[in-house]
């Protein structure tokens, strides 16, 4: 019974709001909802909201001017968003402007779970950094510096030989509550930035790597096939998921975040 974990939806078509609720109903979260960002906005100054999904194309006011004032207020909520408009740059731009994650729509049950799963695990971990003494104890990773993040997801690393080395966070790790197996994709596939890569599997559930850009896999780690535990003891070194020729990573690194910033 998750009673104490709130959830607010903000979508302008009800058909969708109701969709999130009775997914959401199945694990016994309490929904708040609202067709509009200022409503919304009303119902943070009165709730205590542990995760927020939100679509981006709203009338009047949109996604991205929710999240502005979201970072104006302070308000330490996680934010998911949604749109039907699933286009790279709306996926890229609300990860770089502060959302934890991006669905495109139609989403379906077993995406919209798995992301409020580990945005809910998100909220937890970031309330016990602030709450509780931490100084003997790391609860994850940060990404090294000048390696590129996108979101909490995924990063990069720039190689001399004009490839990158791309992987999912410990942080992306910490918010799953287990996984079994590792989905990849096949090497000479073409990755887009900001859509999905690699799924990390549990009995349960599918969790959705984004990949930080776009270009073609020229490898995979397939040491992650037989021992899946590496990338969990060392994401950002030995439990690499791919290398990657960029297709234009003079453009796109304008996009993503750099470690440490």
């Amino acid at each position: 019974m998750k009673a104490n974990q709130n959830i607010l939806v903000i979508d302008d078509e009800q058909l969708i709001i109701d969709s999130v609720k009775k997914i959401a109903s199945l694990d016994n979260y309490k929904i708040f909802d609202s067709l509009n960002v200022k409503e919304a906005l009303k119902i943070l100054d009165k709730e205590d909201v542990d995760l927020i999904i939100s679509d981006i194309m709203m009338p009047e006011v949109d996604g991205f001017q929710l999240l502005d004032e979201i970072n104006k207020k302070k308000l330490e909520v996680p934010i998911i968003m949604t749109t039907g408009y699933s286009t790279v740059e709306n996926a890229v731009r609300s990860l770089t402007e502060g959302a934890i994650d991006f669905i495109p729509k139609p989403f379906t049950f077993d995406e919209l779970l798995s992301a409020i799963k580990r945005g809910l695990n998100y909220r937890a971990l970031k309330k016990k950094i602030v709450t509780e003494d931490t100084k003997d104890s790391v609860l994850y990773v940060p990404c090294p510096t000048k390696w590129y993040k996108l979101g909490y997801s995924s990063w990069l690393k720039l190689e001399r030989e004009g490839s990158v080395l791309i992987g999912v966070t410990d942080l992306f790790l910490k918010c799953i509550d287990s996984f079994n197996e590792i989905e990849f994709f096949d090497i000479n596939t073409d990755t887009i930035q900001g859509s999905a890569c690699a799924y990390l599997n549990s009995e349960e559930l599918k969790h959705t790597i984004l990949s930080p850009i776009t270009g073609t896999i020229i490898d995979k780690n397939d040491n992650l096939l037989d021992n899946i535990s590496i990338i969990e003891k060392d994401p950002y070194f030995e439990g690499w998921l791919y290398r990657i020729i960029p297709s234009d990573l003079a453009y796109e690194i304008k996009n993503i975040t750099l470690c440490g910033e």
